[in-house]
């Protein structure tokens, strides 16, 4: 796998991360998903966070 495509699954990763984890803090905020665990969110933040720096140093730093 080259470096663009790597770099591209690594973006989509951290949007689809940060996507559910957006979209699972407003549900719970509204009442609606009230039994998940405030530590989900906040791995799903960190994950999405992970991507997008694992994501930015794969495209600046790891030339190959």
């Amino acid at each position: 796998m080259n470096s663009s495509k790597l770099n591209r699954k690594l973006t989509q990763a951290f949007g689809i991360f940060l996507g559910v984890a957006i979209a699972v803090w407003v549900l719970r905020g509204f009442g609606i998903l009230t039994n998940i665990p405030g530590g989900i969110i906040l791995l799903l933040f960190l994950g999405a966070i992970l991507m997008g720096i694992f994501s930015y140093v794969q495209k600046t730093w790891w030339r190959f």
